[in-house]
């Protein structure tokens, strides 16, 4: 599975980087290193939201505060 982040400015500012974080401190909590794939992305073009994060090319919206959220219910059923 590849997760991507937005790192563009307007999504840095929204809390990308603490999201990226919590993200691969969950990654690597659930032993998943192997299966799941980080990585950072200049805007992806969804600036209106929150946060720009995609999951195999899906796009979801998240915040520092969701990103714990979006792990346990949108990526760990994926997997």
């Amino acid at each position: 599975m590849k997760i991507t982040v937005c790192i563009g400015s307007s999504c840095h500012l929204k809390g990308s980087r603490p999201i990226i974080e919590t993200l691969q401190m969950l990654v690597k909590e659930h032993g998943l290193s192997d299966r799941v794939h980080l990585a950072g992305q200049f805007c992806m073009g969804n600036c209106q939201q929150g946060v720009c994060v995609t999951v195999d090319g899906e796009a979801f919206s998240l915040s520092p505060e969701t990103a714990r959220d979006f792990f346990e219910n949108t990526v760990l059923p994926r997997l």
